[in-house]
């Protein structure tokens, strides 16, 4: 590496921020970690942000450590988690599993039963969150009208719906909620202690800059409600480079291959990189909110992670890139 890596996250959080809203950037390399924030409010790397979609490689770790545990099984029908009378769907006789929950294989359209990109596109001007009345009743009262719009396990779809109900069964078969899954089966035994279904501490704000209030997803809570920080998500990278426990090693060795560049796995993506850009693997996910950006990913080989988070719902994939390029290098 070329250049210091403190100068290096410093420069990507002022560039994130430019003097209008939080950013914190943290990287994992050469055996250390660096975090740097920029912005209003001074943000560092235990300033709370929403994380969006990056929740759902903490709802798959949740279902691998289930399976570990031998309490639940990849696949294991998502409705014998359910409660009973819930008509989950099928389709040509095939039902749908957690692992395909996890590896957005289900069928299941990306939004629940009512919801549409125009209401999502819509906010925040209706001044409230789009999930809020997804509760757990109305979730599962939908799933009777949905249909499957792919034979389960055969073609990657993206749900938000699908890890929601991952998040939601996992949770009823646990007999508990979601918070107090995620707490008690993947943050605890990491000892991340900032991560949890509260407040973000930091306003949010739209694309465009205008502040903005929370999401909290309600049922959906598996698929994008979790807050975390960097110093709490460097932890989660760490776990994952070292691979010592058997539920990572589960959620990593278990994918779906999509095309040749590119596989989901229990809850991340993985991408192969052209040799022009440095070649490798990066297995990653990334989150937006009404108000927040996110990105978690590493490179396995290399042994670099990176954790990118802003408090606007501007993407920050291009950040993450740049850094993981320049900390290569």
């Amino acid at each position: 590496m070329g250049r210091d890596l403190e100068s290096i996250v410093q420069e990507a959080a002022g560039g994130l921020a430019a003097g209008r809203s939080a950013a914190v950037v943290g990287v994992l390399a050469e055996g250390r970690t660096e975090i740097r924030g920029a912005g209003p409010g001074a943000p560092d790397g235990d300033t709370v942000f929403e994380i969006g979609s990056v929740t759902k490689v903490f709802t798959a770790l949740a279902l691998a450590r289930q399976v570990v545990a031998g309490t639940a099984a990849l696949d294991e029908p998502v409705r014998d988690l359910l409660p009973a009378g819930t008509a989950m769907p099928a389709r040509e006789g095939r039902e749908v599993s957690l692992r395909h929950l996890a590896q957005h294989t289900s069928g299941l359209p990306r939004l629940p039963r009512g919801a549409t990109w125009q209401m999502i596109r819509d906010f925040p001007n209706g001044n409230r969150d789009p999930y809020a009345r997804y509760d757990d009743a109305t979730i599962l009262a939908g799933l009777a009208g949905t249909r499957l719009r792919s034979l389960p396990g055969t073609r990657f779809r993206y749900s938000n719906l699908g890890a929601g109900l991952l998040g939601l069964a996992l949770a009823t078969r646990a007999g508990t909620d979601y918070a107090t899954l995620v707490t008690e089966d993947v943050c605890k035994p990491l000892g991340m202690t900032r991560t949890s279904l509260g407040e973000p501490v930091i306003q949010g704000h739209t694309r465009r800059g205008r502040p903005t209030p929370p999401w909290n997803m309600a049922a959906l809570a598996g698929a994008g409600g979790l807050r975390s920080t960097a110093a709490d998500l460097l932890t989660f990278l760490q776990a994952q480079i070292e691979c010592r426990e058997e539920a990572v090693g589960l959620s990593r060795r278990t994918e779906h291959r999509v095309n040749p560049l590119q596989a989901v796995q229990l809850g991340w993506m993985e991408t192969l990189l052209h040799p022009k850009i440095g070649g490798g693997r990066r297995i990653w996910h990334n989150g937006r909110t009404g108000g927040f950006a996110s990105y978690v990913g590493f490179d396995p080989e290399r042994r670099i992670g990176v954790v990118v988070l802003s408090g606007t719902a501007r993407s920050v994939d291009g950040t993450a890139a740049t850094l993981f390029r320049t900390v290569a290098s």
